[in-house]
């Protein structure tokens, strides 16, 4: 039986409709990937090869905040606490990063590239049946591909410099691959609302992740790793 925690409802009021329960699951989701996010770009920077390098990350780390903020406000709007809307997520994303720790700066690129881009490719599927304001507020956080296009460049320059470190980054991505499946099948039975919505839509499990896999499968040949 899990031990999750789940969402605390306002005193008085019921457990929210599926459809409700699955918007703050979801924000609450996205609202600690953000500030996760931050954490870990700002780390990231400090394994910058170069001061340029080191000041475009912590750009990007501080814009992570202000979605951190958008998610949190919404929240609040809806009467959750978004502390309580986050906790659920802790451990499984804490996990995550715990086992795919970078070791080197473009380790860390790689994380960013591949697993932000799993991660914003599941949300987007979840998302994509929800209601305005949820789904544009969440579909316009995830549409900010900064981050993505910088880790990208890196990458391919980085490759082309020397081709040798593809096979590295690429043995490391596949682990990344795994440790992100696994703890998004951790996620999705613990928090069955997400797959519900996937429902609406016609949609299983098992079809998500084909999808993820062909577009990770893309975003990998897009810039010289080996899937």
């Amino acid at each position: 039986m899990s031990d999750v925690t789940p969402p605390v409802q306002p005193a008085g009021e019921s457990s929210p409709e599926p459809a409700a329960e699955a918007v703050v699951d979801l924000l609450g989701m996205l609202a600690y990937g953000e500030l996760v996010a931050f954490d870990r770009m700002a780390a990231d920077a400090r394994l910058a090869p170069d001061l340029r390098r080191r000041a475009v990350l912590s750009e990007m780390a501080a814009r992570e905040i202000t979605n951190f903020r958008r998610m949190a406000d919404r929240l609040g709007e809806l009467g959750i606490d978004p502390e309580a809307a986050m906790r659920p997520y802790v451990r499984a994303v804490s996990d995550y990063h715990e086992q795919t720790e970078p070791n080197d700066w473009l380790e860390g690129l790689t994380k960013a590239y591949v697993g932000d881009g799993i991660a914003d490719d599941f949300t987007r599927e979840v998302a994509s049946v929800l209601t305005a304001p949820d789904r544009d507020l969440i579909l316009d956080v995830l549409h900010d591909s900064r981050h993505a296009d910088f880790a990208a460049d890196e990458l391919r320059a980085a490759i082309a410099i020397d081709p040798k470190v593809a096979n590295r980054l690429s043995m490391w991505a596949r682990r990344l691959v795994g440790e992100g499946i696994s703890q998004a099948l951790r996620v999705a039975g613990e928090r069955p609302s997400l797959t519900a919505l996937l429902a609406i839509n016609g949609t299983d499990f098992q079809a998500l992740l084909k999808r993820l896999t062909s577009a990770h499968t893309a975003r990998m040949g897009a810039v010289g790793l080996n899937n």
